[in-house]
């Protein structure tokens, strides 16, 4: 998200302030919302809005006619729901809903569940949704992949394809991720290929709902933003389709990306921002039932835990109703694998079990974790929102941590680089994210997981300085040996037992010129040189060795609190800058006996002593290798300076 998050303590008492209690008692609909339901000779509008005195329909030649060329008086049914069918075939109108509360007509609004919409998303639109299937749509599965092979790369379309140097054809659009064979200019593989190399297996892609800062209709202004600002949930952004202006296209190129990223093994994750809206005045929220879908004061401004101007209110029994059948569409008519909650925190824990309960139960796999935080306390009980300190009460649903990240990296806002530039204080917190959060009788850190599972390690993402501009800002230290460092912190959390989650383009040593809040900067700052594949391809490929060496070795995921108990054992070093720990008894785990990782912070090298035995090196002195390079016999494990050992015991 484009703002600096505040965490909040899971202790922090609910500020005091007293949401809105509008909305109690109105009906909802048993029956799933749909606001428009195409059927070739007729047309089904449906919009919710309980209190409403009236409400009308009005359908539009294009997306931005001025005057509607039918009007339609609605009727209100069961659940607070007011319908109308135009009996005629109206495929390729765009319509709107208006509703009088209170003796005035509010705006025009595409309503609030609008699947398919015009250019900028003010207007929804008539589709046959049979047109927006790509050949083999029906044939599309995901690939299965085993929760120790779940790596984590976060994406922004633009970012990620834009640069002149990345080959694509499609630059920072849908379609880039389905082009094969792109290269840079001396040859080595970009876009869904570089991918493959990587090893990663998860792509989660930065808000692609339909958002409200780029003007989709002059797309040759080269905007940018990361889309933190939804403005309608269950359709499809138009920026990054080859025509906002047609309302097929969008959702059909988004489906071919979909599509082939799953034909090349990868799952996908959507970042999803139910937590605020954009201007709350804009949104059908506001103009169908203004106050019930957000926290009010009784002033009737806007609670802010998002930071942003308002903050929903997932505990209202319709908007509750809302997000998941919301996030329930995206995963049948788009096949997504998984969600990020941006600013989870907002939510209460009680709507997002049921979220979890309910996309288990379409897809026993599916991934869900999110930020366990806000930007300012949300105006509900601390201890009934999903912060990171209640992920225990969390049911299969996971959160970042800034544990490690802080340690590793220095935490945000701090003038040192932590425990990758040698600075001590930091080994608890790195231990605690090596263990995957769980409780663990050598960690002194207080758990907030059940499974390790629950703990996302990162170093870095969108948010705040990428890697290498942390450390131009944090250090004084040589470009070699900032790589060097960047290699150490990787090694942490590819073998953490967590989920490893890294940032598009920090394998390729990416900066963003130093700015840290990047959400509407342009392209000369955000996008990836491909270029820098080819200059820095040593680090590219410690990345993917570090990949490899995970989906080899599976006991750096037990997967199991309990298991992490019994298997991981913390080895005891008189030094605060390096941590040494061993995964033993993985007979029938692993096809490794154990696993022994030295991560060595400090500037000196060092040894630490293990059991006798004969050892395969992985990685060592920067250098990572998944099939070994080395045979060792002996009963201590050398580190080098700012580096990191990974021994597998055969």
């Amino acid at each position: 998200m484009k703002i600096f998050k505040l965490f909040l303590m899971g202790t922090l008492a609910a500020a005091a302030m007293v949401s809105c209690t509008c909305g109690k008692g109105l009906p909802v609909p048993q029956e799933q919302l749909e606001e428009c339901v195409y059927l070739g000779d007729k047309t089904e509008f449906a919009v919710w809005a309980p209190d409403a005195q009236a409400a009308q329909l009005r359908l539009y030649r294009s997306a931005s006619d001025e005057a509607a060329f039918k009007t339609v008086d609605m009727k209100l049914g069961k659940g607070g729901l007011w319908k109308a069918t135009v009996k005629e075939d109206v495929k390729g109108a765009f319509y709107t809903f208006q509703v009088q509360k209170d003796g005035k007509w509010l705006d025009e609004t595409a309503g609030i569940a609008a699947k398919a919409v015009g250019v900028n998303g003010t207007r929804g639109a008539v589709i046959d949704w049979t047109e927006t299937d790509p050949e083999g749509w029906a044939e599309d599965k995901s690939p299965e992949i085993k929760p120790s092979d779940i790596i984590v790369y976060e994406m922004h379309h633009r970012d990620f394809s834009i640069h002149e140097t990345s080959g694509v054809s499609n630059k920072g659009k849908y379609l880039a991720l389905t082009e094969e064979g792109t290269k840079n200019p001396d040859g080595l593989a970009t876009g869904i290929d570089h991918l493959k190399e990587l090893g990663v297996t998860y792509v989660q892609l930065l808000p692609s709902t339909d958002f409200i800062t780029v003007d989709e209709a002059h797309l040759e202004n080269n905007q940018y933003n990361w889309g933190y600002d939804p403005y309608n949930y269950n359709a499809v952004e138009g920026s990054y389709s080859t025509d906002p202006f047609n309302p097929v296209t969008r959702i059909k190129e988004f489906k071919q990306m979909i599509q082939a990223l799953h034909k090349a093994g990868f799952r996908v994750i959507l970042d999803v921002v139910y937590n605020h809206t954009t201007d709350a005045s804009k949104t059908g929220f506001q103009r169908t039932m203004p106050g019930y879908f957000y926290r009010m004061r009784e002033d009737g401004t806007f609670f802010d835990g998002s930071g942003c101007g308002n903050e929903t209110a997932s505990e209202q029994e319709m908007f509750r109703k809302y997000m998941i059948e919301s996030l329930e569409w995206w995963m049948k008519e788009y096949h997504i694998d998984g969600y990020r909650f941006d600013l989870m925190a907002i939510h209460d824990i009680e709507t997002m079990n049921i979220i979890s309960e309910r996309l288990h139960a379409i897809d026993p796999d599916v991934v869900i974790y999110g930020e366990g935080w806000a930007a300012q306390a949300p105006a509900y009980p601390a201890e009934e929102i999903a912060l990171k300190a209640n992920t225990y009460m969390l049911d299969r649903i996971g959160a970042f941590s800034d544990n490690i990240r802080d340690a590793v990296r220095g935490p945000l806002g701090c003038e040192n680089a932590g425990f990758m530039d040698g600075v001590a204080g930091n080994k608890e917190n790195i231990e605690f994210g090596i263990a995957g959060g769980v409780e663990h009788p050598q960690v002194t850190v207080e758990r907030w997981t059940n499974s390790p599972l629950q703990h996302v390690s990162y170093v870095s993402c969108h948010d705040d300085h990428c890697l290498r501009d942390r450390l131009e800002e944090a250090t004084k230290a040589t470009e070699q040996e900032r790589l060097r460092m960047v290699k150490l912190a990787q090694t942490a959390v590819y073998t953490s037992q967590g989920i490893p989650f890294i940032f598009a383009g920090e394998e390729l040593y990416r900066h963003k010129q130093g700015v840290k809040n990047s959400y509407n900067q342009p392209d000369s700052i955000n996008a990836i040189d491909w270029t820098y594949k080819t200059k820095y391809n040593d680090l590219v490929k410690y990345y993917a060795e570090l990949a490899a060496i995970r989906h080899a070795h599976p006991g750096f995921c037990l997967g199991d609190a309990d298991l992490v108990r019994e298997k991981l054992q913390f080895i005891e070093v008189d030094d605060p800058c390096v941590v040494a720990f061993r995964i033993s008894g993985l007979e029938g785990i692993d096809s490794a006996k154990s696993l022994t990782v030295v991560l060595n912070g400090s500037k000196k090298n060092v040894k630490v002593e293990i059991p006798q035995g004969n050892y395969v090196v992985l990685a060592q002195n920067a250098y990572a290798d998944a099939d070994g390079f080395g045979a060792y016999s002996g009963n201590y494990c050398a580190a080098a300076a700012t580096s990191a050992t990974i021994l597998a015991e055969m």
